[in-house]
């Protein structure tokens, strides 16, 4: 890893392509002039990160199941391979699971050095500058090897259907971004106190992002998103981004709770801001959604909103039943009121603390 971080900065200077609205088909290395730009994000398929997650999500799950019942090469991920194809596919498997399996997407450097160098280099053809000297992403020789090795694999039998199904979904989000972008991006650094990143924020659309479904990572702020987890669809995508986004301008609300927690000496409520920053992204949708119900019987709707048609994410998941029953209570009660503009930002945090 001695060169990647040389090399992040230098990839920072490097044209990516923005994938706003689908064309039918895209190769990598193939130049796609964008339509006009949305307001807030960025959104992009790109192949090296679609290849990588998808490594990394077969290899983990082959480790994760008993062996007895899942015998080698029986989820490959792919079928109908040659059996030099299969050689190439398992080999690369075989160094993730070795290498990157046990590692997590969101908490480990590697990985998120990785998947940052990985998008900055999208259009590249190989990542090892065999054919463009500027497209040596400066990775471990032996990742630059596995992926440059499985890529033409992934290319023939899995790419083509991951990239339309990434673009479908940008172009299903994209309007949702456009007509209603600008006003949350607004709303939440006002409630946060803080301002929206100048940049937009990029967007990475893939396969398989996490087990969450999608994860942000910090320094620079990016959002990575599964185009096929059924909590990523229609209203509840515009939800996803924004609480994705709101990781990276809401250290205000972690400072008020720590700060608040010193002062009356009373330990720090572990993810009372993560419930935060799902309550009022969620709160902030409701209103988006009003047309669109989307009732879960199972979870229902625990929230005094009127717009009640809309389930937020936390409640549909389930995640105020998981430990975080307290922290719906205190949201509701006093958090509520800030959002409605009846009580000041540390008044409602000093509020909740005080009721833990």
């Amino acid at each position: 890893m001695r060169s990647l971080g040389t090399s992040i900065r230098r990839a920072f200077l490097f044209c990516v392509c923005l994938l706003v609205f689908p064309s039918a088909h895209s190769c990598v290395g193939q130049e796609v002039i964008p339509a006009a730009p949305l307001p807030v994000y960025e959104f992009h398929s790109g192949f090296w990160l679609n290849l990588h997650h998808t490594l990394y999500h077969i290899a983990r799950s082959q480790r994760s199941a008993n062996s007895a019942a899942n015998p080698a090469g029986a989820s490959s991920g792919i079928s109908g391979l040659s059996a030099d194809e299969q050689r190439v596919w398992n080999n690369a498997l075989a160094f993730y699971s070795r290498t990157y399996a046990d590692q997590d997407l969101t908490v480990s450097l590697e990985m998120i050095l990785i998947k940052n160098q990985l998008g900055d280099f999208e259009t590249c053809e190989d990542l090892a500058g065999f054919k463009k000297k500027t497209c040596d992403a400066g990775l471990p020789a032996k990742l630059t090897e596995a992926l440059d090795n499985a890529a033409p694999v992934y290319r023939a039998h899995l790419w083509r259907e991951h990239d339309r199904v990434n673009r479908r979904w940008i172009a299903a989000v994209a309007p949702l971004v456009r007509r209603n972008g600008l006003d949350l991006a607004h709303r939440l650094a006002e409630i946060y106190q803080t301002n929206w990143p100048k940049e937009r924020i990029r967007v990475d659309v893939i396969n398989y992002a996490s087990s969450t479904g999608a994860y942000t990572t910090l320094d620079p702020l990016r959002v990575t998103v599964s185009s096929v987890d059924a909590r990523n669809q229609g209203t509840e995508a515009l939800e996803v981004l924004f609480h994705e986004a709101s990781h990276g301008i809401a250290d205000s609300v972690q400072d008020a709770i720590f700060r608040e927690c010193r002062q009356r000496e009373k330990p720090i409520p572990r993810d009372l801001w993560h419930a935060l920053l799902f309550y009022t992204t969620g709160e902030l949708i409701r209103p988006i959604a009003v047309n669109s119900v989307d009732v879960n019987s199972s979870s229902g709707s625990t929230s005094n909103s009127p717009n009640s048609g809309y389930v937020p994410y936390a409640v549909r998941e389930g995640l105020y039943k998981r430990g975080w029953e307290n922290y719906l209570r205190v949201l509701t009660q006093y958090w509520q009121p800030y959002l409605d503009g009846s009580v000041t930002f540390d008044d409602a945090i000093a509020h909740m603390v005080s009721a833990l």
